[in-house]
């Protein structure tokens, strides 16, 4: 029997300009590329560097042209609000192009940056595409996230417009937007020239003349404006993620090989394509919102929900089901934790077994790296193929997938299956040799990347090679450490770096360092990733403080938890903290938190021939007991 992925992957690798040609035709091009792949100066690659395009035209205006204006673009589903309505292609367009041309009104032009800091909510897809309208750069922040993650962002990006709206809405109450970005706006060394809110009747932002406006009243007169073609090269957004140093790092993704790679994803690895119903449950803030929730549906022409809810208390653990059978959804995709939490709540699948599913196709889950348990589960509930699939920001789209809309290949429960067309990825030592099948090593991927993936940081293409270039030229270093096994299917098993995944957010464990180190009483802090049923990681700190604090247990407890929230944000799910009265380090004066991790987390560790102090692993070690981890399964062994 042909294997047909292992061909087209074949074909990628042996021919990429013949490959994404032919993928190029899957879009409109105001100029048509000849120049497929630029590799005049490595390790900058190009795609499609000759050709024009607007990818908002792309996603909205052929499809009206095409006579599908009537059909629903997006379906918006609030449960927090008791809201629900449809937008379709025509009212799309609408939409856009008012905002569009509003911005243009505010001179805005091609090449400009707007951040958006915005809920879940239709009003922050139509954004994104007025900004790709007129090629203007967006960059949405997580709405919700804290006021000096924020302020660290507008001074990187240097927006001349920041869209936000009044308030998002949690499960636990009204999260007022507004105040946030005010003082964002306040610590920001850049000057902001124009904000433009909506107003939600959960909570009455206060606008401050002449630099706010409001939305509703603003667009009321407002022209149209017309799509601008753009070079296929041009910026279409910045993204930004967590950076080892806790400096984010803005990541560049440009808009013609970004279009192609996301409608060759949606037909061949999503099987999704006009007219059907996708729904990717994430949120704009995360680059699955940006792929897989804006851009890659509309960009085919089916309809892309939005949901303001959560996986449960939304009203119940039967929401997302509920809403797959009321919306015919034919694909799914959500992450891992949402699924853990699900199953925690309704462990039996009552609430699941309730609803007519013969709609879906599949069910997508991606984010963090997806257990074993939580995808049998998933399988054996539903009935249906459950596909672990990996990439991440810097991608833009999956880098290992089983390919659902070709050749659907057996499901390896632990295993995204084997790398997508166009994606040559290896597994090497520390010496840059190539390690055999079942060995584990850096997982990296040979250049050049295909289109869709990161071009480079933002105004930063020293710190973009030196963060995943460097280390083995030539090949693209992704962060994490697995193996391929003897039948090519990629395991991913960890983070060789000190970035945590919480719940799918990516979080930089020297970013809760520096926040736990501004507490007057810690003199340093030490924060590792530590396993967590639910969320997959849940950052733990262990702090030492100053001689002479006189401050009690509890005290220092709440100080820094708040003290974490009110800088990185609830996202960062900090709840584990305690003092030490030592960290263990290497002479050179290294934390070793490799080794704390595996303490932590009950693996067996070898203590480092270069630690300073042997005994600071045993405080180590009696603490993480005391706060419920390091168990009796954690033991030493010898060298």
């Amino acid at each position: 029997m042909t294997d047909v992925g292992k061909s087209l992957h074949e074909q990628s690798i042996a021919d990429p300009r013949s490959f994404w040609q032919q993928a190029a035709r899957l879009i409109s091009w105001d100029t048509e590329p000849n120049c497929i792949l630029d590799e005049s100066k490595p390790p900058f690659y190009r795609w499609f560097v000759d050709g024009k395009m607007n990818t908002c035209f792309n996603a909205v205006d052929r499809h009206v042209h095409a006579g599908r204006g009537e059909q629903v673009a997006i379906n918006y589903i609030s449960p927090v609000t008791q809201n629900q309505y449809t937008i379709t292609y025509n009212e799309l367009l609408a939409q856009v192009s008012r905002l569009a041309g509003y911005m243009l009104s505010k001179g805005i032009q091609k090449g400009d940056r707007v951040v958006i800091y915005m809920p879940m909510i239709p009003e922050t897809a139509f954004a994104m595409l007025a900004c790709a309208r007129i090629g203007a750069i967006h960059s949405v922040v997580f709405g919700g996230f804290a006021a000096n993650e924020l302020a660290t962002r507008i001074n990187d990006a240097k927006p001349k417009l920041v869209l936000s709206a009044s308030c998002g809405i949690e499960p636990s109450g009204v999260v007022p937007y507004k105040p946030l970005l005010d003082e964002a706006l306040e610590q920001a060394t850049h000057q902001v020239e124009h904000c433009l809110i909506l107003g939600r009747p959960q909570y009455q932002a206060t606008l401050h003349s002449p630099r706010d406006a409001d939305w509703q009243f603003s667009l009321k007169d407002a022209a149209n404006a017309d799509c601008l073609p753009l070079n296929a090269t041009d910026p279409l957004y910045v993204l930004y993620t967590s950076g080892t140093t806790g400096q984010p790092k803005g990541v560049v993704r440009d808009n013609g090989g970004h279009a192609v790679a996301l409608c060759w994803s949606m037909k061949n690895i999503y099987d999704v394509g006009e007219g059907e119903v996708f729904w990717a449950a994430s949120d704009v803030g995360w680059v699955v919102g940006h792929s897989y929730i804006v851009y890659g549906p509309l960009l085919v022409g089916a309809t892309t929900i939005m949901y303001e809810g959560k996986p449960i208390g939304t009203p119940d653990a039967g929401a997302f089901w509920r809403i797959i059978q009321q919306q015919s959804v034919k694909s799914f995709f959500t992450a891992p934790t949402a699924i853990r939490a699900i199953k925690r709540e309704d462990p039996e699948g009552a609430l699941l077994k309730s609803f007519d599913l013969s709609c879906l196709k599949q069910m997508f889950l991606a984010g963090e790296r997806c257990d074993p348990d939580t995808l049998n589960w998933s399988q054996s509930m539903l009935g249906k193929p459950v596909i672990d699939h990996w990439w991440q920001t810097e991608t833009g789209w999956p880098v290992a997938a089983n390919l659902m809309g070709v050749d659907p290949i057996e499901v390896k429960p632990g295993s995204p299956a084997r790398a997508v067309p166009g994606y040559q990825v290896e597994v090497l030592d520390a010496m840059g040799e190539k390690v055999g099948a079942n060995e584990s090593g850096n997982v990296v991927i040979k250049q050049p990347l295909p289109p869709g993936t990161l071009t480079t940081l933002w105004q930063n293409d020293q710190r973009y090679v030196d963060s995943y270039l460097s280390m083995y030229p030539g090949y693209y270093l992704t962060g994490d450490a697995g193996y391929l096994d003897e039948d090519g299917y990629l395991y991913i098993m960890s983070r060789i770096d000190d970035i945590i995944n919480v719940a799918g957010h990516r979080l930089s464990t020297g970013r809760f360092e520096e926040v736990l180190c501004q507490h007057s009483a810690v003199a340093e802090a030490a924060v590792i990733g530590v396993q967590d049923k639910l969320k997959g990681q849940v950052p733990l700190g262990m702090v030492v403080l100053k001689n002479g604090v006189n401050l009690s247990d509890d005290e220092l407890h709440n100080q820094l938890l708040s003290l974490v929230r009110q800088e990185i944000g609830p996202v960062a799910s900090f709840r584990l903290v305690s003092a030490v009265p030592k960290l263990p380090k290497t002479r050179s004066g290294k934390i070793l938190r490799a080794t704390m991790r595996k303490i932590a987390d009950n693996q067996e560790f070898t203590v480092p021939a270069t630690i300073e102090d042997p005994q600071t692993l045993d405080i180590v070690r009696n603490t993480l007991t005391r706060m419920g981890y390091a168990d009796s399964l954690a033991k030493q062994i010898s060298d």
